[in-house]
């Protein structure tokens, strides 16, 4: 690593606190450096960490971290917090099996308030955390700080609307990274941001306050001129119509403006709201050029950047699960035109940027708002419409109401392309898609399948769109095992899987993506292997079958085991009562921590050497299949 002499000279905020202010721009020139320098040989989430670099340091120079509360929405952007609370040196194992998580993390640190990973929670938990202090007479500041991606939840807004009420001391900090701010309007704004948070300022407004509260009409006359006043010089009060006191908008990369502004606006009493303008990226012109490329990169050259890997020339390049998503949802469209395409911000990730090019008027990013996502698709779909809402396995939780009571209670035919299904590696258990098998299963009149290769994935999508009913088809991060992508949909009976090995005494019934470690196994057992393709309806007709001709049933499933499609295999067969032995294999009864997903699945058994192993310790004894007398 780099000489970073004043960096390393800060183990913990309070020797921070004790620096000469004039040492902190060099000070931000070495931690913005180091994050550079680490992220590139560990790989993890670079450009928002870049744009909160000032930021971070002015709110551990102004708070009495950890005595005051600091809580990071989705808290990708936590690096240089991490790096300045003591954990400099675990930088090196970012986001690796037994090394530091990518977000906050309360067993990790004293300074980690909250643990944070889904947006938009920052702000409840702030002011529960203020009403506690309050009642236990506790001198602390709460502060929240939350990206303007994140406000866009509607969590954010319930928070907000509470404030007021729950009468809380906190301080809202909005990261605002995407809007330009010139040098004129920027030091305008500043030296307002100062003066409109300042004890001069919000003395004098509880003097006049007193003063006019005899005369209601002079009273409101005022208020309606200092708001029109605010509103000439200001963005708009919407947030002071929620019950806090708006400043800003500041440079937040000037240190001065947010160290001054920060101590004043801690002083004041009751909810605040201070509008913070980053850039992402800021300092590394190469994230600053392409923050979305540089949002969560790989390793890579600091001086080069990222450079795409070529492939040999002799290998066929294999498409991720996510591609083939992409590729058949605008394949789908030009053949339907009822077809409308939805993602809650995650457009890059979930592999809808060639489809909003093609079908600009049939796209819609609605933000970081799942709910309102699934309940606008029940909207489409009343109305004729065809939706495909694509999220993420471990964002489709937080819309779990909404799928139930908007879409499956009205029986519509929403279609859920459920990217990130079982591990997803370094970003670990916050976003592992690890209970959608579970929580999908129970659901009346919803079908869910899972793929097991590529092209597979490709056809169940065509069956999922042309269902009258909801349906959701769950598939991985990454590539398949390199299925050729037949371009011709054809549809797949539902609940109906395949055989796809004869074994004998071993059954093991593989759904989704652990097919390919279910047929390695088989090879070494001799065992007989099925591939589901569904969650639900369950093929019982196959399940009945192999139940009569085999031993043990063993099925292996990349969700946990509770309620999975295990427990659907047995919940089955003992309603027929069979005696057969059935085992399930899947994710355990925890949460499963960050790291190499090849690495993870080994951990929890799911690869061929752990199915086998399994195996083997459940074949000696056992009653013969059959049903139960």
């Amino acid at each position: 690593m780099g000489s970073y002499p004043l960096l390393e000279s800060i183990g913990d905020p309070a020797q921070l606190r004790r620096l000469d202010r004039k040492q902190l721009a060099e000070l931000a020139s070495q931690l913005r450096s180091f994050i550079v320098e680490s992220v590139s040989a560990t790989g993890g989430h670079l450009s928002a960490n870049l744009g909160t670099v000032e930021l971070t340091i002015a709110l551990h120079y102004v708070l009495r971290t950890p005595e005051d509360r600091l809580i990071w929405d989705v808290g990708h952007q936590t690096y240089g917090h991490k790096i300045l609370t003591g954990r400099r040196e675990v930088m090196r194992r970012l986001r690796q099996k037994g090394g530091m998580a990518g977000f906050p993390r309360r067993e990790e640190s004293a300074y980690d308030a909250i643990g944070t990973a889904h947006s938009s929670t920052s702000i409840s938990a702030a002011i529960g955390m203020a009403v506690a202090a309050r009642r236990r007479g506790d001198d602390r500041r709460v502060v929240a700080v939350i990206g303007d991606g994140a406000l866009t939840g509607g969590m954010a807004f319930e928070a907000l609307n509470n404030a007021k009420q729950a009468n809380a001391n906190v301080i809202v900090v909005l990261n605002d990274n995407d809007m330009s701010i010139s040098e004129n309007v920027g030091a305008l704004n500043n030296y307002l941001a100062k003066l409109m948070s300042g004890r001069f300022y919000a003395a004098t407004r509880r003097t006049a306050e007193k003063m006019l509260s005899v005369t209601p009409a002079m009273k409101e006359l005022a208020k309606r001129f200092e708001e029109h006043a605010k509103g000439m010089l200001t963005p708009s009060t919407l947030f002071e119509e929620f019950g806090f006191n708006y400043t800003g908008p500041i440079d937040g990369h000037n240190l001065d403006v947010l160290v001054d502004t920060l101590n004043n606006v801690k002083r004041l009493e009751g909810p605040q709201f201070l509008h913070v303008v980053t850039r992402k990226g800021h300092g590394y012109k190469l994230a600053e050029d392409d923050p979305i490329a540089y949002h969560g990169p790989g390793k890579f050259d600091p001086g080069i950047g990222i450079v795409k890997a070529k492939p040999a020339a002799d290998a066929r390049p294999r498409p991720t699960y996510t591609q083939v998503f992409g590729e058949w949802l605008c394949d789908m469209a030009r053949a339907d035109p009822r077809l409308i395409g939805i993602t809650p911000a995650m457009r890059e990730g979930s592999g809808l940027v060639r489809f909003s090019q093609e079908f600009p008027e049939r796209y819609f990013d609605v933000g970081i708002a799942e709910q309102h996502a699934v309940t606008f698709a029940a909207g489409l779909a009343v109305e004729g419409m065809k939706p495909v809402v694509a999220i993420y396995s471990t964002f489709l939780q937080r819309a779990y109401d909404q799928l139930i009571h908007d879409v499956a209670l009205q029986n519509l035919p929403v279609v859920f392309a459920l990217d990130r299904g079982g591990l997803v590696g370094a970003d670990g258990p916050t976003h592992h898609g690890a209970f959608d098998f579970s929580y999908l299963r129970c659901i009346p009149n919803i079908t869910v399948m899972a793929p097991a290769d590529e092209n597979e994935c490709r056809q169940m999508l065509y069956t999922a769109f042309t269902l009258e009913t909801p349906s959701a088809v769950r598939y991985p991060r990454g590539t398949g095992p390199g299925a050729e992508v037949r371009q011709e949909m054809k549809a797949i009976p539902i609940g109906r899987g395949e055989l796809r090995r004869e074994g004998k005494r071993v059954a093991i019934l593989a759904f989704g993506a652990m097919l390919e470690p279910a047929l390695q196994a088989a090879a070494e057992l001799n065992a007989t292997v099925a591939n589901m393709r569904f969650v639900k309806p369950l093929d019982r007709d196959l399940v009945f079958r192999l139940a009569t001709s085999h031993d043990l049933i063993v099925t292996v499933e990349e969700n946990v085991v509770a309620g999975g499609a295990g427990s659907a295999v047995q919940e089955a067969l003992a309603a027929e009562d069979f005696a057969v032995r059935v085992f399930a294999l899947g994710l355990p009864d925890r949460f499963v921590e960050h790291g190499d997903p090849a690495q993870l699945l080994a951990d929890c058994g799911l690869d061929a050497a752990g199915i086998v192993r399994s195996v083997r310790e459940r074949l000696a004894g056992g009653a013969r299949a059959g049903k139960a007398a």
